[in-house]
C-alpha cells in the first residue's frame, strides 16, 4: 500500500482491468468476514490499456452506474495498481529499525527505480527474511508513477469516490488468499486477466517473487477471431465453451496451445526462480484466478505442464453472504475474477 493514502475503514474493493470493473464490498462480522455486494461491468475496449486510463470519463461513467445499481452507500474505496508503471523489486539491506528504514530507503530506490525519483511514490516492506544473529533482510521496494496513480485518484474524485488506499494487484491478490486460506505453505498465485497475468509466489505468507507478465485471455480470444473469421464475442463464447464449436474445436487445439503455452513458459521461469533460491522449501500447489479460468481445460493443462497441483481460487471460501440477496451460483462463477477486488476490500483504513 502506498502510506501516503493510508487512513482507517474497511473500504470498497475496486479492481480496474482492462476488460471490465470489478466491486467487492465486505463487512466484519466477529471474527469473519461477510460479503456485502459484488459486481463487475464490461469496459469497451482500449479505455485502460497497460495499467493506464486512456479514458477517463468512459470509466469513471460506468463505475458510477455499477455502484449505484449496486446499491453501495460507502464513498471509501481502495483500488490497486499495475503494468509498466509500477515496479516491484526484492532488494537486501542490512537490518534497520522502522525509523532507520524509512530514512534510508528513499536513497536505497534510486539504484533501482528506472523513473525519476521524484516523479514516484515510494513504498516499502521488511519481510523480515533475516533469521536471529543474521545482519541483512529483505525488503520488498514498489514504486508507482505519480501520474498515473494521480490520473486514477482524479477520476474517481469526479464521481464523488475518496480513494484511501492504493495498492499493487500482487499485494490485493496475496490478501485476498490469505483472507480464505491463510498463511500456511509454499503457493503459486497465478492470475490471468485480460491483458495480464500477475504471478505472486507465497511462501509461509509472505511474498517471495512478484512480477506482472503482459499476456492474457484476450491474446487468445484475439487468435481465435483471426484464425475463425468471427466477432470478438464469439470468440470468447468459443474460448470458454460458452457455445459448441462443433467441427471447428480440431482447428482451435493449436491456438489453444500456444497461447497457453506462453503463459505456462512465464509460470515455469517464476518456478525455477524460486527453485534455486528455497530449495528446501518446494511449492505444494498453484491456485488460478482472474477471467482467463474460464477457460476450459486450462487448470488440467497447467497442471500436466507445471506438475503441480492447481485448484481454481474462491476468495469467498470463508466469507459468508446472505443467500436472499446474492445468488449462490452467481458469487460460485464470479469468484475467481473477484480475487483482487476482494483483496482490496480487506484493506482497514482510519476515518
Amino acid at each position: 500500500m502506498l502510506s501516503f493514502l493510508s487512513k482507517q475503514k474497511l473500504t470498497i474493493g475496486l479492481d480496474i482491468g482492462s476488460h471490465s470493473i470489478k466491486i467487492c464490498e465486505l463487512a466484519e462480522v466477529g471474527k469473519k468476514m461477510k460479503l456485502v455486494s459484488l459486481g463487475t461491468a464490461q469496459l469497451p475496449a482500449g479505455v485502460v490499456e497497460d495499467g493506464e486510463l486512456k479514458d477517463a470519463e468512459a470509466v469513471a461513467e460506468i463505475i458510477k452506474k455499477l455502484i449505484k445499481n449496486l446499491g453501495i452507500k460507502s464513498r471509501k474505496v481502495a483500488i490497486s495498481i499495475s503494468g509498466y508503471s509500477v515496479i516491484m523489486k526484492k532488494i537486501n539491506l542490512a537490518v534497520m529499525t522502522d525509523d532507520e528504514l524509512q530514512h534510508h530507503i528513499q536513497a536505497e530506490a534510486e539504484q533501482y527505480i528506472p523513473f525519476d525519483i521524484d516523479e514516484v511514490y515510494i513504498d516499502y516492506q521488511d519481510l523480515q527474511t533475516n533469521e536471529e544473529g543474521e545482519e541483512r533482510t529483505d525488503v520488498m521496494l514498489v514504486a508507482a508513477k505519480k501520474d498515473v496513480v494521480n490520473t486514477y485518484i482524479d477520476m474517481l474524485n469526479s464521481i464523488g469516490l475518496n480513494v484511501v488506499v492504493v495498492d499493487v494487484d500482487a499485494f490485493a491478490l496475496e490478501n485476498s488468499y490469505e483472507l480464505s486460506m491463510g498463511q500456511e505453505g509454499n503457493v503459486i498465485l497465478v492470475d490471468i486477466g485480460s491483458s495480464k497475468m500477475n504471478i505472486n509466489i507465497i511462501s509461509e505468507g509472505a511474498s517471495v517473487f512478484a512480477r506482472d507478465v503482459f499476456l492474457g485471455s484476450r491474446q487468445l480470444t484475439e487468435q481465435i477471431q483471426s484464425r475463425l473469421g468471427i466477432s470478438f464475442e464469439e470468440a470468447e463464447d468459443l474460448k470458454i465453451c460458452a457455445q459448441d464449436p462443433g467441427g471447428q474445436v480440431g482447428g482451435l487445439e493449436e491456438t489453444f496451445a500456444s497461447a497457453c503455452t506462453q503463459w505456462v513458459l512465464e509460470i515455469k521461469k517464476a518456478l525455477d526462480f524460486y527453485a534455486s533460491n528455497y530449495p528446501d522449501a518446494p511449492i505444494d500447489r498453484m491456485v488460478l484466478s482472474g477471467g482467463g479460468v474460464h477457460i476450459r481445460g486450462l487448470s488440467e493443462f497447467f497442471s500436466a505442464e507445471a506438475n503441480l497441483d492447481v485448484d481454481v481460487f474462491n476468495p469467498f471460501v470463508a466469507t459468508t453472504f446472505d443467500a436472499k440477496k446474492i445468488d449462490r451460483d452467481y458469487v460460485a462463477y464470479l469468484g475467481p475474477e473477484m480475487a483482487i477486488s476482494t483483496g482490496l476490500a480487506t484493506r482497514k483504513v482510519p476515518f
